[in-house]
């Protein structure tokens, strides 16, 4: 049987539903949960769902098998807790809360319910990552030696006239938090854990209280050493990747929201090695990309099988990456990972 997903929240969910609707099979859209039901309605009648402005109820039906939290960030540990003490599997959008603090009062939650919580990254699924996951088994990357990250998205006073963005209190930090956390995320799932990072953060593009530039100084576990280029400013939205391995260099499709979901540039150092590189990239299977992939992988995990999922350990992951950085701009100095409980921003990384 299907698993039946209520979405709660209309805005980014309707990106949501369109993923469950590819996967029949696997998952039934059995409700849409949302206080503004003039932009639920339409989707509740596209998808012949249930429409509700009622969250307990959600909660309280046996049937709902998933909650997926596409709320406001200030709103995620509070549902993702409640859907997890009602018996249901959660998935929860980016960012998954709003501080490490919150992090690890989720991470209790889990433990106490036996629960499942999925972060949502969707950039990791699509074509180019599953050809850079192949390259990277087949034993023709080798180390890493460097990469350059670009979010050069374009958000101005049309996109902050929701009253909760560009704000700490509603959207919890700007650009890195709600715009690059997916860049970096995709990072991390190919290069490892971040060691350190050295931050200067700045709004420049628009009146609001959070960042909207950034540029990032990055050392990876690996040793490997990256930059990340970030802006609100572009004259249009757009993603890259580029990184130089031992064996190849790599570059991305740009696509601001999918940069996976296009097959992507792979270039040898070694000529001697094309057709090698040629043979495993024209072998890579097709793909599920974006949030259809992202389902497809968590309907694997509830099942029992081996999955590329993202776990909850990887939306913490992200946040003491994101509390780093912030930690970094604020002092001046760079920032060295894990990030501990007796560190400042632990507990909050909004200005007090």
């Amino acid at each position: 049987m299907p698993y039946r997903v209520a979405v709660v929240g209309a805005g980014i969910g309707a990106e949501h539903l369109v993923g469950y609707a590819q996967l029949p099979n696997r998952f039934e859209i059995a409700a849409i949960c949302d206080l503004n039901m003039d932009r639920a309605k339409p989707l509740a009648e596209q998808y012949a769902c249930e429409l509700t402005a009622d969250l307990d109820a959600v909660l309280a039906d046996p049937a709902i098998d998933i909650v997926d939290v596409c709320l406001p960030p200030h709103l995620h540990l509070d549902v993702s807790c409640r859907a997890l003490e009602a018996g249901k599997a959660v998935v929860c959008e980016k960012p998954l809360v709003a501080s490490l603090a919150e992090a690890d009062i989720l991470a209790t939650k889990i433990a106490e319910t036996k629960g499942r919580v999925f972060p949502v990254f969707q950039y990791r699924y699509g074509i180019g990552m599953a050809q850079m996951q192949s390259v990277i088994e087949a034993g023709l990357a080798g180390r890493a030696f460097a990469a350059s990250l670009e979010t050069h998205w374009n958000r101005g006073a049309d996109y902050y006239a929701i009253d909760w963005r560009g704000t700490w209190a509603g959207e919890r930090g700007g650009a890195i938090l709600g715009h690059a956390i997916h860049i970096h995320d995709l990072l991390t799932s190919i290069l490892g854990p971040v060691e350190s990072v050295y931050a200067n953060l700045a709004t420049r593009v628009n009146d609001i209280e959070t960042e909207d530039c950034a540029a990032l100084s990055i050392r990876m576990v690996s040793g490997a050493l990256v930059t990340s280029s970030v802006t609100l400013g572009g004259a249009s939205d757009h993603s890259r990747l580029r990184l130089m391995f031992e064996g190849v260099t790599v570059e991305s499709d740009h696509a601001p929201y999918a940069p996976a979901q296009a097959p992507w540039h792979f270039f040898p150092r070694n000529p001697d090695q094309a057709d090698e590189l040629s043979n495993v990239l024209e072998n890579v299977p097709v793909v599920l990309a974006g949030y259809a992939g992202l389902f497809d992988a968590i309907g694997d995990a509830l099942d029992g099988k081996p999955s590329r999922e993202v776990t909850f350990e990887d939306g913490r992951r992200s946040l003491e990456f994101v509390t780093a950085v912030y930690a970094s701009a604020r002092t001046n100095h760079p920032v060295t990972l894990p990030i501990a409980p007796s560190n400042p921003l632990y507990a909050s990384w909004a200005p007090s």
